[in-house]
């Protein structure tokens, strides 16, 4: 997808392992150590079973053969001892750093610019912070544990049929070139590979979140087939990438299992000769047989969850990468201010000859100035695609201009921190969202500090205190998802009431009462006038009330201002804006 969020390439994600690494020193050699042990434990069985066997050629005692039995027994045990408390050490290192992992990925996403958000779409944020997680999940917790297990017992059980016999290492490295050279075919094509299916995911997720979020559209405009269709298509892309990861592990996998029975092979056909020859007793053979085949386990788990290394590694390099800094409506976001200048409470907002364009080529808006004056309610009319809402955006720093600037008191808006920003400039649009917890968080989100009787008249300027306190639980009920339902109208107070408590020196509403019906809905302005005295308000109104009880009127028209002054002006002069009133008023 062009417009998909970054992805962090390779140097990237191993720096960031790396650093994990090293944030959990103990944990980490907590749990290679307790591994470590249990590694050398089962090594004493195969090394004590060949001196048996060693022993019964050369006529050992009853008792003799008792003890090296009762010897493997407890090194047996104990080896399930350490191996279950290895496990539990490398699950709760691995619980840690996912935990982490995930709470880094939420301070990402919550620092990206909305601009971004919208460009990259629903599909691929939502792929990111669920299938790329839970890939990231197994990854974490059994991939990344059980890798350095394999690694260090192969590296143990190396050692122990060296000290057995440095001849009978030999036939144990027959394998390395097959395993090697089919890893490296493998590592050269599977990580591209991985980045193409989870990116084919993410256009069906984003696909079928469209297609149900608008059905009634979809239906209305009889678009089924067409809406079948590009679901029929991102599910072949994801088929076809599917399908190229699944070729690779068809061709690797039986050349691992291959080289896995070449070291048991080798050592029985090479040490039968090397005890002919006198180079090796019979105990060693033995021995070294039993290690060769105590390496397949390890090195099968090595390769076998080499490839869900892959699926992690893209799966964290697609995490990273939301953090990537990325174009934003053409100025890299996280950009440092140039100006390091305090903002005033009362900072004057305002918009000099700004462009902006969607796509590159077809501006929007058209070397638009605008300065609202501080304290001033300014209403913003105009024909629906005359570009009110996106000049509104602007305004509240959502976007930034192609060309020109939006600055306050004098500082461009890009420079501010998004959260220095919301302090001076908020946005409530016609789309809100009900949070899952009480009435009283979801007001309060804005301000965790704010008391319960802010809360209250935070509801009250918004003409909302009466449903609420009549809830089941009254501001303690809890509402979002599985709680007690909000109906639209209701929602949308109560993300009024949110800006009501942040209380910003500037606000932006677009259309911000339009689900309210229009009796309600103007008794509501009127009380939030009050309410919001002395504060800049930049409403993009659809209903004319709204700009007759303004201060001033913009006019936008084909992306320009057109008309600007008080209702009666523009009513006296008998342009646009008087028709539109003549219409709407008659």
């Amino acid at each position: 997808m062009s417009n998909a969020l970054p992805v962090a390439d390779a140097r990237q994600v191993r720096r960031y392992a790396r650093e994990l690494a090293r944030r959990h020193p103990r944990g980490l050699a907590a749990a290679l150590g307790l591994h470590a042990l249990a590694a050398a434990a089962g090594l004493v069985a195969p090394r004590l079973l060949g001196d048996l066997v060693e022993g019964i050629s050369r006529g050992v005692g009853v008792a003799t053969i008792d003890r090296v039995a009762l010897a493997i027994a407890g090194f047996v045990v104990a080896q399930s001892v350490l191996v279950r408390f290895a496990h539990l050490a490398s699950a709760r290192l691995g619980e840690r750093v996912l935990a982490e992992l995930r709470e880094e990925f939420v301070e990402r996403v919550l620092a990206l610019p909305l601009s971004t958000v919208e460009r990259a779409g629903t599909g691929d944020l939502l792929t990111r912070t669920s299938r790329d997680v839970a890939a990231l999940s197994r990854t974490v917790r059994f991939a990344a544990p059980e890798t350095l297990i394999a690694a260090v017992t192969v590296l143990l059980i190396l050692g122990a049929v060296v000290l057995t016999g440095p001849l009978l290492v030999v036939p144990c490295l027959l394998a390395v070139p097959l395993l090697v050279a089919g890893t490296r075919w493998y590592l050269r094509r599977a990580p591209a590979g991985y980045l193409r299916e989870n990116a084919a995911y993410s256009d069906i997720t984003d696909g079928i979140s469209e297609t149900v979020e608008g059905a009634r559209t979809t239906e209305a405009l009889r678009q089924q087939a067409r809406r079948r269709a590009r679901t029929d298509a991102d599910i072949r892309r994801s088929y076809a990438a599917e399908y190229y990861t699944l070729s690779l592990r068809t061709v690797f996998f039986p050349v691992a299992e291959i080289g896995y029975l070449l070291p048991v092979v080798g050592t029985l056909l090479l040490g039968g000769w090397f005890y002919l020859e006198g180079w090796a007793s019979l105990g060693q053979v033995t021995a070294a047989t039993l290690y060769a085949q105590q390496l397949v386990d390890p090195v099968d788990r090595l390769l076998s969850w080499l490839d869900e290394f892959q699926v992690g590694g893209a799966s964290l390099a697609r995490l990273l990468g939301v953090a990537e800094p990325a174009e934003a409506d053409g100025k890299p976001a996280g950009a440092a201010p140039a100006d390091r200048r305090p903002v005033t409470d009362d900072g004057r907002l305002a918009a000099h000859d700004v462009r902006y364009a969607y796509r590159a080529g077809h501006d929007v808006l058209h070397g638009v100035t605008l300065a609202p004056r501080p304290g001033e309610k300014l209403a913003m009319v105009g024909p629906s695609g005359a570009g009110k809402s996106t000049l509104g955006r602007l305004l509240a720093g959502v976007h930034a201009p192609r060309a020109g600037a939006v600055t306050v008191d004098g500082r461009p808006l890009g420079e501010l921190p998004l959260a220095e920003l919301r302090t001076h400039v908020a946005l409530v649009s016609q789309e809100h969202h009900v949070f899952i917890g009480t009435l009283t968080d979801n007001v309060a989100m804005v301000r965790p500090d704010a008391g319960r009787a802010e809360v209250r008249a935070a509801l009250a300027a918004v003409d909302a205190l009466d449903w609420a306190e009549a809830l089941p639980d009254g501001l303690d009920t809890r509402v979002g998802a599985g709680g007690h339902p909000l109906s639209p109208a209701q929602a949308q107070q109560l993300a009024l009431a949110r800006l009501v408590l942040a209380d910003p020196h500037t606000l932006v509403l677009d259309e911000a009462t339009s689900l309210i019906d229009p009796r309600a809905a103007r008794a509501l302005e009127r009380s939030l006038a009050a309410v919001l005295q002395g504060r800049t308000v930049i409403a993009i109104a659809h209903r004319l009330f709204s700009a007759h009880d303004a201060d001033r009127v913009a006019v936008v028209e084909d992306g320009r201002i057109t008309e600007l002054g008080s209702h009666d002006e523009l009513v006296a002069v008998g342009g646009s804006y008087a028709a539109l009133w003549r219409s709407w008023h008659g």
